[in-house]
């Protein structure tokens, strides 16, 4: 390189001086750079200095033969590069050399040439590697393309190095012209890949080695990666590749997702699916161009999910359903959202589960004992299933709820009437089953299949009888409970729902105000006696209707039923008391062998007892007699005083069943361990007449609702077609009504001059004031 040469200038007092500042030559390459001449001139000590530039007097010419002499080293020195031997010019001089031919506008033939030198390279490789297409197995042919690839690309990387400023000066300014890269692109492109037999077996051989890694096999997975980005860069993989490839993967997944649904479980097939899908994303993040990833994963679902959503569902979901099968459920719903109409076909399958499961417990009368806990268990296990494995999707929660109540409301009014009891079996005392939070949670879930019910009314029937069993025995677990029950009550049903129920309660409170007035005043008046009476006060129109039933009471029953009758309409005149022997009950003192016992027993348990002090034996029929108690209740009292677990009376002859002529005495040998002992009250069970005057209750109060609803809607709207009346009805109407009863009550109605058929159009109905 050539060096500067310095120049010094000095100045003193007021002297002029100029100096030249000359410059040595720069030789680069057998060119030489004339300098330019600088002026620097000074007037007075401290006074500005002035550069002036002047330019060259003439344009630089390259000397003779350059430009031959200069392309020669450039050729030679991409010929070693191609041929990958030393390289006999510093990289700098070459670079310098092109921008040199480039500044003196040779550019374009430089182009040519360098084109023409990789195209005959180019050539001569394609010509050696076709020479062992045939012989070369799969994966040697494969890596030798790969190894030529490689080879280009940095051959290339290097010819680019060294006419980087022909790149981005000439060929940058010509919009038409490849960059150098881009052109070595094109001659590998045209002359080697585009061969239709290289790449037939290119494309071919990389398919296969897909193939066998699909089967399991091992493969060299990094040549893949090499082979397809080539492909990628020379712009043909869509083309020429993945075309092809989309094909057979489309042919291999839908014969597979033939085979292996005949062969495998749907857990199995499941997990297989999921398999494949991710053994394809990991094929397209490892060696696959990304543009496949769409179609791909698109393929595999369609052919292993798709195509087989209804006999994958009609397979196995019942099974996974009915095993409670929760990661192969959430498996199954994650895998069906991503196939379009999966998620809707599963929901169908979901709704038709539901309906049939739920249907077996409702329809069937031999799982009435259990109905209600299996309806508790399944709902709970259903609400698991959406949480956990349906991601909570509410299109799957509304199905439910329609599906729970199409399969409970198949049954009319069972259900209803066993929640009712299920509740009070719950509320009842002795029921030690449940901590306060656990009965609390427990009347929630009641509450959840309760919405589901049409006949609300019918489990209000059968829920009052049960709540004034409770009240009136003392047998109610909790007044906490028993409110926090009615609050739901209220709140899912209205005030109006609950007001009777209400009632009840307010009675019972009453009652004790009552009864703390009543002692007083027996003390007051000074009345003796030796039994403590204790009276509930019930108002008719809240609690269940009675049969009143006439009995023979002892005289000291009899007197203080009266003086408590004195008292109670000397402070409320105008009202009338009706005693109702069925519902009372006593404690009894009673003497045997063992000693004194205290016996727990019903009003009529009393009466049967009590004939004992007079006597040692009676028969059946004296005791009716005597008692005045109805003969199928006798029977029953009788019954659990001689034949139950305390039997506190034996019975001659010996049998289960009360029969006619029947005798009874007093077990004196009577024991138990128990000071005071409860006789089960057998009049207080449910019998079958009971359920069916409850169930015709309502039945006749729905009657009444609807006749009022009739008259209701034609008072307002004066004339009505017959089936704009139906519909306005069925609005109104908390229960289910079949249009044959309606077409009853419409009658009865016209019957009554309620409302009538108009004259001209007898399906038009007129309100009657």
């Amino acid at each position: 390189m050539a060096e500067d040469s310095s120049s010094t200038a000095s100045c003193s007092g007021k002297n002029k001086n100029t100096f030249l500042a000359g410059g040595v030559g720069h030789h680069a390459n057998g060119l030489t750079k004339s300098a330019g001449s600088a002026t620097f001139t000074s007037s007075k000590p401290g006074a500005a200095k002035k550069l002036v530039i002047k330019n060259f007097k003439e344009k630089p010419k390259l000397p003779e033969n350059y430009t031959q002499e200069t392309w020669q080293k450039l050729k030679e020195a991409v010929e070693a590069i191609q041929n990958s031997t030393s390289i006999q010019y510093n990289l700098e001089e070459l670079y310098q050399a092109v921008e040199n031919l480039c500044s003196h506008k040779i550019s374009a033939k430089l182009y040519k040439q360098l084109r023409l030198v990789c195209e005959d390279h180019i050539k001569c490789v394609f010509f050696l590697n076709t020479i062992f297409t045939d012989a070369l197995d799969n994966v040697l042919f494969l890596k030798k393309i790969d190894k030529c690839w490689q080879d280009h690309c940095r051959q290339m990387i290097m010819i680019r190095s060294i006419f980087l400023f022909l790149d981005r000066t000439y060929v940058l300014q010509n919009s038409m012209l490849p960059s150098i890269w881009d052109m070595g692109l094109e001659l590998f492109r045209f002359y080697i890949i585009s061969d239709q037999k290289v790449q037939s077996k290119t494309i071919s051989g990389i398919l296969l080695l897909i193939e066998k890694e699909r089967n399991g096999e091992t493969v060299d997975r990094s040549l893949l990666r090499s082979l397809l980005s080539m492909l990628s860069d020379l712009q043909i993989y869509q083309d020429s590749f993945e075309q092809r490839f989309l094909e057979e993967t489309n042919q291999l997944y839908a014969a597979e997702g033939q085979r292996l649904m005949q062969e495998r479980e749907v857990p199995e097939y499941l997990h297989h699916v999921n398999k494949r899908l991710e053994e394809e994303a990991d094929r397209v993040i490892t060696y696959l161009d990304q543009s496949t990833q769409k179609p791909l994963i698109a393929t595999v679902e369609k052919q292993l999910l798709g195509e087989h959503l209804t006999a994958t569902l009609q397979k196995g979901l019942n099974n996974l359903l009915d095993e409670n099968r929760i990661a192969d459920l959430s498996l199954l719903y994650q895998l069906f959202s991503r196939v379009r109409g999966g998620v809707q076909a599963l929901l169908q399958h979901w709704i038709e589960y539901i309906k049939a499961f739920g249907s077996t417990i409702v329809i069937n009368p031999e799982k009435d004992k259990t109905m209600v806990q299996e309806l508790l268990d399944f709902k709970d296990k259903v609400d698991y299933i959406i949480d956990v494995c349906f991601m909570k999707n509410e299109k799957f929660v509304n199905a439910m709820k329609e599906a729970f109540e199409t399969f409970i409301n198949k049954r009319p009014n069972k259900p209803a009437e066993l929640i009712a009891k299920y509740v009070d079996s719950k509320l009842r005392a002795g029921n030690k089953e449940a901590t306060d939070e656990e009965l609390e949670k427990m009347l929630d879930k009641i509450m959840i299949i309760f919405r589901f019910i049409y006949g609300k009314d019918v489990f209000e029937a059968f829920y009052k009888k049960d709540l004034a069993k409770r009240l009136l025995v003392g047998k109610s677990a909790s007044v906490d409970a028993e409110k926090s029950m009615l609050s739901k009550l209220k709140h899912e049903c209205g005030a109006a729902f609950t007001s009777k129920l209400e009632g009840m309660f307010k009675d019972m409170e009453l009652s004790k105000d009552i009864m703390v007035q009543f002692k007083q005043y027996m003390q007051c008046q000074n009345i003796p006696g030796n039994i403590e009476l204790t009276v509930n006060i019930l108002t008719m129109g809240y609690w269940p209707t009675y049969v009143p039933m006439e009995v023979h009471l002892p005289p000291e029953m009899v007197r203080l039923q009266e003086i408590f009758k004195t008292f109670y309409l000397g402070k409320h005149s105008g009202r009338k008391l009706q005693w109702q022997s069925t519902l009372g009950h006593c404690v009894l003192k009673a003497e045997f062998k063992e000693g004194k016992k205290e016996l727990q027993v019903s009003l009529f348990q009393t009466l049967v007892l009590l004939m004992f002090n007079e006597g040692e034996e009676f028969s059946l029929e004296e005791i009716k007699l005597a008692t005045g108690i109805e003969d199928s209740e006798l029977r029953r009292t009788l019954q659990s005083l001689a034949c139950g677990k305390a039997r506190v009376l034996t019975k001659a002859p010996k049998s289960k069943e009360i029969e006619d002529g029947d005798k009874f005495s007093c077990n004196d040998d009577f024991k138990h361990k128990l000071f005071r002992i409860k006789i089960n009250q057998i009049q207080m069970k449910e019998t079958v007449e009971e359920q069916a005057s409850t169930t015709e209750r309502v039945f006749q109060d729905r009657q009444y609702q609807i006749d009022a609803a009739i008259v209701r809607i034609m008072k307002m709207r004066k004339t009505l077609s017959h089936n704009l009346l139906l519909s306005e009805v069925y609005n109104q109407l908390k229960f289910p009504v079949k249009p044959a009863d309606l077409k009853k009550r419409i009658e009865s109605l016209i019957d009554r001059d309620y409302m009538e058929r108009d004259k001209e159009n007898p399906n038009q109905y007129n309100y009657v004031a």
